[in-house]
């Protein structure tokens, strides 16, 4: 159920949204029905705005069943070039896969979940399958935590407020008190480590990626499936090449954003 909207909210806009995300890994192909139950919307509604996506060329049509097409894939990529955070990132996080041997990602914060936004991987058995647009509940990753140990209270209250949109059941579920002892760990050590908490095989570490020298804006992280890596491993072995990693982002990111702005007039 959408919230409060104001004046100027586009309520077509947003169904059309709401179609593109009914389709997902487990739903990657639905008739008209499914794609209106899934979103919510009337018949009618839903064949419309199919229809107008399908014009557009974000999705296709065959038999009766609706699939979304790789030109979705703009709309998401719109956001990381803008950023550069893909360029800025990939050659360190390639070189901490290739000393590690494990795979490595970039997340953001929306709302109380990480959305991935660039990664570099190996090939793993893992719970859950990763691409950059996943997203997971902030606080049982070390990516999430390593976001939240940064906000302020009032920051981190109101973000943990929003319900998830990941559609997963994460295995840890502390209460506020536990919540804020693991964040305030997290904020006075300076890197976030989760063990099994998001579910079962999923063990990481992450470290904050600042954009300016007092705000962050990513987390970086080495994840590793239980079985295979020790925690022991992980922070003994792997956090130092993370720490520096992170630093080298960050370092990148800040030097980006104060670029100096260049105008080309025109006939100049």
């Amino acid at each position: 159920m959408r919230g409060q909207t104001g004046p100027d909210f586009i309520e077509a806009l947003a169904r059309g949204l709401d179609v593109i995300r009914a389709f997902g890994p487990h739903q990657p192909a639905m008739s008209l029905s499914e794609v209106a139950s899934a979103a919510g919307l009337a018949r009618p509604t839903a064949r419309r705005i199919l229809l107008t996506l399908e014009e557009l060329g974000y999705v296709r049509a065959a038999n009766g069943v609706f699939t979304l097409t790789p030109r979705v894939l703009e709309l998401g990529m719109a956001y990381i070039g803008s950023t550069s955070i893909w360029e800025l990132a990939r050659p360190h996080m390639e070189a901490l896969v290739a000393h590690t041997g494990e795979s490595s990602s970039l997340a953001q914060l929306d709302g109380s979940d990480i959305v991935y936004v660039a990664r570099v991987a190996v090939p793993k058995v893992i719970t859950f399958a990763v691409t950059i647009g996943t997203r997971f509940p902030a606080l049982q990753t070390s990516l999430g935590k390593a976001l939240l140990a940064a906000l302020t209270h009032d920051e981190l209250e109101k973000t943990l407020a929003e319900p998830s949109r990941s559609g997963i059941t994460p295995r840890w579920n502390p209460d506020a008190e536990e919540r804020d002892r693991a964040l305030f760990e997290v904020r006075t050590r300076g890197w976030a480590l989760t063990d099994e908490e998001l579910a079962p095989g999923i063990r990481s570490i992450a470290a904050p990626v600042r954009d300016s020298a007092t705000h962050v804006a990513a987390a970086l992280n080495v994840s590793v499936h239980a079985a295979e890596t020790s925690i022991e491993t992980l922070t003994e072995k792997y956090l130092p090449l993370l720490l520096q990693t992170a630093e080298a982002i960050s370092a990148d990111w800040i030097l980006w954003r104060s670029r100096p702005e260049i105008t080309v007039v025109a006939g100049s």
